[in-house]
């Protein structure tokens, strides 16, 4: 099975798993970040285009860096320092965005606005693959 589709599959598990405790969760590519307020597009079907909305996130809201899929369900990323204000946010390049999976509250003081970011790094994806390719060919 390709690294594509596992990780599909992969990502399927996981928000099965953890839409039944939480308010919305999807994922998105956050392009930019401005005090409290988030933009991002939400990742959408092949061959669709992504909504791009903004949401206020909430005071305490959970920032961080993700764990990846781990056998340890129990095991959850680690804090990104500054939060919001990481340079990870305050420093994305035009055209350029961070992948994450983002969670809203759905009542409460928090309804409507984002209670915690896990952020991915290149998933799927492995520096220099194509130059990888591209040797073997020859």
């Amino acid at each position: 099975m390709g690294m594509a589709k596992r990780f599909v599959l992969a990502l399927t598990f996981v928000v099965c798993t953890y839409s039944f405790a939480s308010g919305d969760m999807f994922f998105g590519q956050i392009t930019k970040v401005d005090g409290n307020k988030v933009t991002f597009k939400k990742f959408a079907k092949k061959g669709e285009k992504g909504e791009e909305v903004t949401l206020e996130a909430a005071a305490d809201v959970t920032v961080t860096k993700g764990a990846g899929f781990k056998k340890d369900a129990e095991k959850k990323g680690e804090p990104l320092e500054g939060g919001l204000k990481n340079d990870l946010f305050t420093k994305i390049a035009e055209g350029k965005g961070v992948a994450a999976q983002i969670t809203t509250a759905d009542d409460g003081a928090n309804k409507g606005k984002i209670t915690a970011i896990s952020t991915f790094g290149g998933i799927g994806m492995k520096k220099g693959k194509k130059d990888d390719k591209t040797d073997e060919k020859k």
